[in-house]
């Protein structure tokens, strides 16, 4: 099931201040740039008059515009804007270029080495204000769009570790492997990235009959994950008020009361219940807007489970209704949700659960599991390793 799981949520945006750092030898340039800051309170001011300095200055100080002049002994001006353009914390700084000429030629000098503005010393202060206030605030916003990415990042990495803790919690309560006796089953779970709702199970109800379910709620995280496992302890668990167990439409009914969506934020979700009696090897079975397992016997007949009724929350006092089959010796049973067989080819068509069907219907070698061999194909038709939703199959052999 594919709906967008996307949450929306508010990143904290650092207030930067306004920080002008003037680089320029002549202290009588630095005073008559202070004076025309300081009437403009919210325009913090830092003067440099030795340029070898300035980059470990500016370092400190973090501005959000440089001023800085042209000509100064020790450290030529160009030269230095290359220093500023190579400092890894200065770099994106907008610096703006003091000259005490108009020249075109040291102009294209300055913007070649990484300048971003140019002005005649001294500008009417009007003008340099102006200038300082679109510099820094172009500058105030990119920092505040990397700090926006930064807490995107960081809240994406701290939901995959929700996510990946969410599915190895689910994968602990899934029942291990029957490799002897006249029931066998195997079973393959790979959550897709934003952890679908898949869970399935199964257990003897008592030394007669023999439970099969999975179950797959609507939407993808953390809250569908914690439906599908509290759906999955009460089947597993057997808590379900007034309920017989070996009747699968009878469980259908008490999940159906006990999950209403208007109770579970919404959330509902589908499942298939089966209940095999090893004696009369007769299986019953329901499903609530699932899709149907495939029962293929020794001969390659294929019968698809299927019962028509309404998914499991959508409204309460459902009637809900169930089938049985008789199982034939070594007969195989696929229990699976749709997240097998809805799944993108790289030439962006669907597989289909026909092509599902036939692959199942074409039982491999005894020495390979048809899961193993199943995930793989889809992961190579998909071209990734990763699903757009839970893979999950569920193999029950009958001997």
């Amino acid at each position: 099931m594919n709906i967008d799981d996307t949450k929306q949520f508010s990143v904290p945006v650092t207030e930067h201040t306004i920080t002008v750092f003037l680089v320029d030898d002549q202290l009588i340039v630095g005073e008559m740039v202070r004076r025309m800051l300081a009437p403009e309170k919210d325009i913090v001011f830092h003067y440099c008059q030795d340029p070898t300095q300035a980059i470990k200055m500016a370092a400190e100080i973090s501005p959000t515009v440089i001023l800085q002049d042209l000509i100064m002994p020790e450290i030529d001006g160009l030269t230095l804007v290359k220093f500023f353009r190579a400092h890894k914390k200065l770099k994106d700084v907008p610096l703006i270029v003091l000259s005490s000429k108009e020249e075109a030629v040291t102009k294209a000098d300055a913007f070649a080495k990484g300048a971003n503005d140019y002005l005649v010393k001294l500008p009417d202060r009007i003008e340099l204000i102006a200038r300082i206030r679109y510099h820094s605030k172009g500058y105030i916003a990119l920092l505040q769009r990397n700090e926006a990415y930064q807490a995107l990042f960081k809240s994406q990495q701290a939901l995959a570790a929700q996510l990946a803790s969410a599915a190895e919690y689910v994968v602990s309560l899934l029942p291990a492997p029957v490799k002897e006796g006249d029931i066998v089953t195997e079973w393959r779970y790979v959550p897709c990235a934003d952890l679908g709702g898949d869970s399935f199970g199964y257990h003897w109800v008592d030394e007669e009959h023999f439970a099969v379910y999975l179950l797959d709620v609507c939407d993808h995280g953390v809250g569908p994950a914690l439906l599908s496992v509290s759906a999955l302890n009460v089947l597993r668990s057997q808590t379900l008020r007034n309920t017989n167990f070996r009747v699968p439409e009878e469980v259908l009914v008490a999940l159906n009361e006990t999950f209403q969506m208007e109770k579970q934020n919404n959330l509902y979700f589908t499942i298939w219940y089966g209940v095999f009696n090893k004696t009369t090897r007769e299986l019953k079975h329901a499903s609530a807007g699932h899709p149907p397992p495939l029962l293929i016997s020794a001969s390659g007949e294929v019968l698809e489970l299927r019962t028509q009724n309404m998914f499991i929350g959508g409204m309460p006092d459902m009637i809900y209704k169930g089938d049985a089959v008789v199982v034939d010796i070594l007969s195989r049973l696929y229990v699976f949700s749709d997240g097998v067989f809805e799944v993108t080819k790289t030439d962006g068509t669907m597989w289909t659960f026909e092509e599902l069907k036939e692959f199942l219907k074409n039982k491999p070698d005894v020495d390979t599991s048809e899961i193993d061999s199943l995930c793989s194909y889809l992961q190579g038709i998909h071209g990734n390793k990763g699903f757009e939703d839970d893979f999950s199959m569920l193999k029950v052999e009958f001997k």
